[in-house]
């Protein structure tokens, strides 16, 4: 796992403090949940011995490329929500720490074929898996009015998502949506030029979120870690928009994705985590500069009890 093409893939983002944050030992069993170009992958696996041992999953099969042939190495290709399962069947019952970049790696952004940006015209795909399910096109095609709309808002927080939805619904009549170049047209009298990169990112990412379900995954992982972590063991989180990091700073501090919060008979909160990081870490302004993809990062860190 060469570290040039974990960097040509994509940047491993806050690199020293996801590894200060891991504080992996020697011996330990660690899963990174976003193995992508293997950067941070590579990280751990320098810092374990000849009996620790690390998982990595990932759902794209572009990414199982960058797989290093080590014996203290395993690839997954499955979504991470599936963790309980696959740590079940390689018989693993307890981990020290797992790592979720959950950010969408510089390959599927650059990705000329993929639809995840609206800067590059293709097939609207967008999916992480492209071995089975709906595509952005397909979503755009069949939801509903009131379905769409509650997308756009709900995942991308956009203002105008009725009226976009219902262009969507009524342009579909006459066209259907294939190429990210249809969304755009469709888009044009909702987003004037000058506001394109602040809204097409929102209605993209919230496109990108429904097809890859990437809240429920988020919640099944984080259910999974409170499972399996041992005591003392590591969660590292890094989100890049606030409904993920709302979801993550939830169950850290409340014990569920819902932040609703539940006391024992003493008053305690039952949450089987502590904060490690109390203020969330964020990128240094040296690492924006050299990967401004980086800027939107938010790192959390918690330590199971």
């Amino acid at each position: 796992m060469a570290e040039n093409t974990a960097a040509t893939y994509h940047v491993p983002v806050m690199l020293d403090e996801c590894m200060e944050g891991l504080a992996v030992k020697p011996d330990g069993v660690y899963v990174d949940v976003t193995f992508g170009g293997g950067g941070h992958s590579s990280a751990i696996l320098g810092r374990l011995s000849g009996r620790g041992h690390l998982y990595a999953f990932d759902r794209d099969a572009d990414s199982e490329a960058n797989a290093v042939d080590d014996p203290r190495f395993t690839f997954v290709r499955s979504n991470f929500s599936y963790l309980a399962n696959f740590m079940r069947y390689y018989g693993v019952d307890a981990l020290d720490g797992v790592l979720a970049d959950l950010g969408v790696s510089s390959h599927h952004l650059d990705a000329e074929d993929r639809g995840f940006s609206f800067r590059r015209d293709a097939v609207l795909d967008m999916r992480m898996n492209t071995r089975g399910g709906l595509r952005a096109c397909d979503l755009l095609n069949t939801y509903d009015e009131e379905r769409l709309a509650a997308v756009l808002r709900g995942y991308g927080e956009v203002r105008n998502a009725r009226r976009i939805a219902a262009a969507v619904v009524r342009n579909r009549e006459t066209k259907p949506f294939v190429t990210v170049a249809d969304f755009l047209e469709v888009l044009k009298p909702f987003v004037p030029p000058f506001a394109e990169k602040k809204e097409l990112p929102k209605l993209f990412q919230a496109l990108r979120i429904e097809v890859n379900d990437e809240m429920g995954s988020l919640c099944s992982l984080l259910r999974a870690c409170g499972k399996l972590l041992k005591p003392g063991g590591r969660l590292v989180v890094m989100t890049y928009h606030s409904l993920e990091d709302r979801i993550v700073k939830n169950f850290i501090k409340t014990g569920n994705t819902d932040g609703t919060v539940e006391k024992d008979f003493y008053g305690r909160v039952t949450t089987c985590f502590r904060q490690v990081n109390p203020k969330v870490i964020v990128p240094g302004d040296d690492e924006v500069a050299r990967n401004p993809r980086s800027r939107s990062a938010k790192l959390r860190i918690a330590e199971r009890l």
